[in-house]
């Protein structure tokens, strides 16, 4: 695969790289345009996915894939695309005015980059088919439809495991492939709620809430992106693909840390404690005199580097607060006298009070002051690029870094259907004359 950009003005449609990664072999067909958009130094270049999945988790597995080198060719349906093109507003408008399509929004944005876009209306034969000639070509395959529904259309694992051996097929659905729940659909807010996050998320003899965003996606794929790299390394060693099989109730239970393991070892049920720490005091948020700030004492030691700071060394003798234990066991006495002194200054304060001191602390930012956040800038976590329609837009930068490589955005989130006619062409080897045929078929657009 190290074989991809050697020769990135190389004109060709179509080449076709014999590839090596110790006793795996593959033949990869790529074509100009990706040779001059993947540099071959990314840990995923030369593998292609074929992403059938929509909304949020399977769209964020596939971007954290296209985000490592590999070549995304999201699947969406003629009519209208991923379900969440049409989740706004916000939108990001068109930058042509005389543009009336609909304009994209910016929940789809969010998790489409480094995405290539095709219309199938894998339904028919003709669709399906399709599908079938790109699994030929492709690695991994990642789809989020309810148990059973692909398979009715020729495009589950076994069909699609004898046309092509070597390929990881990922499932992500709500409740798994087997079980009494398989067939029911699965969505983050109804997860969080089946599953024990939402019965510990909100304040202190409240009612529950879910979490701002919908971290049952996101954690699903994650560790659904996890799977597929391990399968990738197990293929290297046996030459063949498999199904992982990936849901967002088994993430969440998973996710439930020292949480369920505190229920599963001592039977202790979990409460809604707001911000505080079941197991460490303090380690919460207090009411300053214009906002709040988080304050974080793992250790005696920074409890120590706390009372001092704040000038309450008399906390250090009393028995009640010397260890950690004693602090939890007093947990509302000490918040209650530690509240009456932060409640005297303004949030600025408390933060010059503790800056450089070895103490975690930090303020309660949102999202604008999260952006301008000084280590976020530094970091690129903001970045800009050239949309299609849209002009420039403003994205999230990629989070992991590399020291031999540089994952970045190479593809805007790209619009519906905008590289169809590239795919069938360029990589599956279509006449003009069948893709005419497979458009005016409703097939494709």
């Amino acid at each position: 695969m190290n074989l991809i950009n050697k020769r990135p003005g190389l004109a060709l449609s179509i080449s076709r790289i014999r590839c090596n990664f110790g006793r795996y072999k593959s033949e990869i067909a790529i074509n100009s345009k990706e040779i001059e958009q993947t540099p071959n130094n990314l840990p995923l270049a030369g593998y292609r996915v074929v992403d059938l999945t929509r909304i949020l988790a399977g769209p964020y597995c596939t971007m954290l894939l296209g985000d490592l080198g590999a070549e995304i060719i999201k699947v969406e349906n003629p009519k209208h695309g991923d379900d969440s093109r049409t989740w706004g507003p916000p939108w990001a408008y068109n930058k042509d005015l005389n543009d009336k399509s609909s304009p994209e929004s910016a929940y789809f944005l969010a998790v489409n980059r480094n995405k290539k876009s095709i219309t199938v209306n894998f339904k028919t034969q003709l669709g399906a088919q399709i599908i079938k000639d790109l699994i030929k070509k492709s690695d991994i395959l990642v789809e989020n439809y309810i148990p059973g529904k692909l398979d009715k259309l020729g495009l589950g694992y076994e069909e699609l495991n004898k046309i092509n051996p070597k390929l990881i097929y990922a499932s992500i659905t709500g409740y798994g492939q087997t079980g009494p729940y398989a067939k029911r659909a699965g969505y983050d807010v109804i997860v969080e709620a089946e599953a024990g996050l939402m019965h510990i998320t909100g304040e202190e003899g409240g009612k529950p809430v879910k979490v701002g965003l919908a971290i049952t996606d996101l954690t699903t794929g994650l560790y659904t992106h996890g799977a597929i790299m391990a399968a990738l390394i197990s293929r290297m060693r046996t030459n063949q693909g498999q199904r992982i099989d990936c849901s967002l109730i088994e993430c969440q239970v998973a996710s439930l840390a020292n949480i369920g393991s505190n229920y599963l070892i001592a039977n202790q049920e979990a409460s809604r404690m707001g911000t505080s720490h079941i197991s460490i005091v303090p380690y919460q948020r207090f009411k300053t005199k214009d906002s709040f700030i988080i304050i974080g004492a793992g250790n005696d030691g920074q409890f120590k580097i706390l009372c001092n700071a704040i000038e309450e060394r008399t906390l250090l003798q009393d028995e009640r607060f010397k260890t950690n234990s004693n602090r939890v066991k007093n947990r509302k006495e000490l918040i209650d006298l530690l509240q009456k002194k932060f409640i005297e200054k303004d949030t600025e304060y408390w933060l010059s009070v503790f800056s450089d001191k070895g103490i975690p602390f930090a303020p309660i930012n949102n999202i604008k002051k999260t952006f301008e956040h000084p280590q976020v800038i530094a970091r690129g976590m903001i970045q800009e690029v050239e949309h299609p329609k849209s002009g420039k837009i403003k994205l999230t930068g990629i989070p992991v870094k590399y020291s031999k490589e540089d994952p970045r955005i190479r593809l805007p989130p790209p619009t519906l259907g905008q590289h169809t006619h590239e795919v069938l062409s360029n990589i599956l080897g279509y006449s003009e004359d069948k893709i005419k045929t497979l458009i005016e078929g409703h097939i494709i657009n």
